[in-house]
């Protein structure tokens, strides 16, 4: 029996936010962990307000993506998701962890006064940027090797610890250093930052070299420990894969040759063009190579869908997102990309912040009192406080 064309789009809808949080958020978990090897504090300042100004504007917005995804999963294939959810529920909590802390961390280290709190906050970032896509990636591999059952009735320590899902999150590690360092060479290029251009092109020829590798290692070990998956991406999606390696191959070469443009076209946008092509071709040559399967072996499309009106009615959402929430996300891009975001009444201080003004001082003695504004807003929050611990108890009075 073939799956219903509502099911096919459903799961269509599913890889396309998929594909969107691997090429954005992908990127700023890349930011992330080169922000981790950056170095010390003044060898690595430059780098880092680099990557803070690219990944501030956005960041937030990115993980928009995995929440939709999320939705998608549940509503159009809930037993793959209930299974998902139990059989992976530690790798799936550390991850989350991850993109939690590092969203702190990120905050945190912008507000912090003195220096050893700013290296807490920002090491947290940092740290958190690699932890969060290695775990995802584990996820990813443990449903590619068909250890995830359908009706998991716990949390399976050996799905995700095998050797296929360990070098799956050591290769969405190496795509998102890649991703992002392609990306930041074209942010620095567009800016007209020579040396951070060279700086971030040599980061990103070695880790593109790096995922090249780790790939070729993976499809070994998926040849004995995914083979139903591995058997389709050396058949059917075998053109997807040679098309992402065709564009890695591209991406590299572009990293090579130093000219500004060729065919006409900026090599910044070139670069991100051949980068995204890359990572797009090998998540669709995934999807394509474990169709019909949900979670292979166990559980296919048709056996795993939901009912046909709750698809519809999913697919009528899906587009209503693309039609309302889409284009305030390519607005944001497009500001983001065209330094608009910063060039308000308000930038002064963010440019301050990022290093693109004079640095701020750091208080070496003891803290000065906070100025005026900071006592009034204390005293409002005190205040605020006092009314509601007076309603809460008073609502327990009337609950007596």
């Amino acid at each position: 029996m073939n799956p219903s064309p509502e099911s096919i789009l459903s799961a269509v809808v599913l890889f396309l936010a998929i594909i969107c949080y691997a090429l954005f958020a992908g990127a700023d978990f890349g930011a992330g962990i080169w922000d981790l090897f950056a170095g010390g504090t003044e060898r690595g300042q430059r780098p880092r307000a680099t990557i803070d100004a690219s990944v501030t504007p956005v960041w937030e917005g990115n993980h928009v993506w995995i929440i939709f995804g999320l939705v998608v999963i549940w509503t159009a294939f809930p037993i793959a998701f209930a299974s998902i959810m139990t059989a992976l529920f530690v790798p799936l909590f550390l991850s989350v962890a991850g993109i939690f802390f590092r969203g702190i961390g990120f905050a945190f280290r912008h507000e912090a006064e003195r220096l050893p709190s700013r290296r807490m906050w920002g090491a947290m970032f940092a740290s958190a940027s690699l932890v969060a896509p290695f775990f995802l990636g584990t996820v990813i591999g443990a449903v590619a090797t068909g250890r995830v059952r359908a009706h998991s009735v716990g949390n399976d320590f050996a799905a995700w610890t095998n050797p296929v899902a360990l070098v799956t999150g050591v290769l969405f590690v190496c795509a998102c250093a890649y991703i992002g360092a392609v990306y930041l060479v074209g942010d620095a290029e567009h800016r007209g930052e020579t040396d951070l251009v060279s700086y971030f092109s040599r980061r990103a020829l070695a880790a593109g070299l790096a995922t090249g590798v780790v790939a070729a290692i993976n499809m070994y070990l998926m040849s004995t420990g995914a083979p139903y998956v591995f058997g389709r991406l050396v058949g059917p999606a075998l053109p997807m894969v040679a098309l992402s390696v065709a564009a890695g191959i591209a991406t590299l070469g572009l990293l090579v040759l130093r000219r500004d443009t060729l065919l006409g076209i900026r090599r910044y946008n070139l670069l991100r063009i051949t980068g995204a092509l890359a990572v797009v071709s090998v998540i669709v040559a995934w999807g394509w190579a474990q169709y019909p399967w949900l979670l292979p072996g166990t559980l296919t499309l048709v056996d795993g869908s939901a009912s046909s009106s709750a698809l519809w009615a999913l697919l009528a959402v899906a587009l209503l997102a693309v039609v309302i929430v889409a284009p305030s996300l390519v607005y944001l891009y497009w500001l983001q990309q065209h330094e608009r975001l910063v060039e308000s009444e308000a930038a002064d201080d963010l440019r301050r912040r990022l290093g693109l003004a004079e640095p701020r001082a750091v208080p070496v003695g003891p803290a000065e009192p906070p100025p005026p504004e900071h006592h009034g807003r204390l005293g409002l929050a005190i205040v605020g406080a006092s009314v509601a611990i007076r309603l809460i108890r008073r609502l327990f009075r009337h609950g007596r």
